[in-house]
């Protein structure tokens, strides 16, 4: 599975030793100018823009043309509003919470390492929410064959390869809860619903109640998932459905339906051809192979770009 940590958080690794000696040093961020440079499918690109990202790159120690980058990151962008995928404020403030954390930074370091630097905490959000975007962008390509999907034919080689034998892999029953927050209500709504969530959470103790539990309930949604096999598991859940013991839940997550949480009915050890499959595919799936599927992918949106440079 191309998961987005391996993007943002190689990333977050030169961006701690740089932010080291940056918070040792009083720098003062550049005025940037919002003089539009690029226009990429009708989306402009601004000398702001450029240079936030400019900086990023000198905060990471990476040499890279930051026009470019940001770029591609509007045809990124772009790609993943037409596939219907949006990342929520409170996924990005999430994200960047378990970054400063990853680093072992405070929020107000964080936020003082990228105004230093110059390069605004809200460019760094951006980035965070292009990443998050495109990891899922490839996630679908990559499941629909673009990856280099394993055949059958696959499956049985490696099988031989190790003598036979048939891998096994952890098949969930899963049970999907929603607390439903409208867009317009979000602001208002969302600590409370948060709270409601976070209660009936705490009383599950597997599927069979769930709905007995929502009836007395406004705008929740009780989903039977069915089985999913771990190698299928949403990267955004995954870890936490994997942690979570049979007849439990996840912790809530607030995403851009409302907040959630995922009830595991049951699990079992399965190992057929379709598993076989399924688990030569997920270790298949190398960095470089992200790498070069990412690479692919954006020059196919390229060669399709209206990009005008002013």
């Amino acid at each position: 599975m191309l998961m987005m940590r391996k993007y943002l958080f190689s990333a977050g690794f030169a961006l701690l030793v740089a932010a080291t000696s940056v918070s040792m040093t009083v720098m003062t961020p550049p005025a940037f100018a919002s003089e539009i440079k690029y226009v990429v499918n009708d989306i402009p690109v601004t000398s702001g823009d450029i240079a936030h990202r400019a900086a990023f790159l000198k905060l990471q120690r990476k040499k890279g043309d930051a026009a470019q980058e940001m770029i591609d990151q509007t045809l990124r962008m772009a790609e993943a509003k037409r596939l219907g995928i949006r990342i929520s404020d409170a996924q990005v403030e999430a994200a960047y919470q378990r970054f400063a954390a990853g680093n072992k930074m405070q929020l107000s370091q964080l936020d003082g390492v990228m105004e230093k630097s110059g390069v605004g905490k809200d460019h760094f959000k951006e980035f965070i929410r292009a990443q998050m975007a495109w990891n899922q962008a490839l996630s679908a390509r990559y499941r629909s064959g673009e990856g280099g999907s394993v055949t059958e034919q696959d499956a049985v080689r490696r099988m031989l390869d190790k003598g036979g034998a048939k891998p096994s892999a952890t098949e969930y029953m899963l049970q999907q809860v929603i607390f439903v927050v409208p867009a317009a209500e979000r602001s208002a709504t969302l600590a409370k619903r948060k709270r409601e969530a976070d209660a009936m959470r705490a009383r599950f103790n597997g599927c069979n109640t769930t709905r007995e539990f929502a009836k007395g309930l406004i705008d929740v949604t009780v989903r039977d998932l069915g089985r999913v096999l771990a190698p299928q598991l949403p990267p955004d859940w995954a870890e936490q459905i994997k942690a979570t013991k049979v007849g439990g839940a996840t912790v809530t997550r607030e995403t851009d339906r409302g907040v959630e949480f995922i009830g595991i009915c049951s699990s079992r050890e399965v190992s057929d051809d379709k598993t076989a499959q399924m688990v030569f595919q997920s270790e298949g799936s190398s960095d470089k192979a992200a790498d070069d599927l990412s690479k692919k992918y954006v020059d196919e949106l390229k060669a399709k770009a209206r990009i005008v440079k002013r």
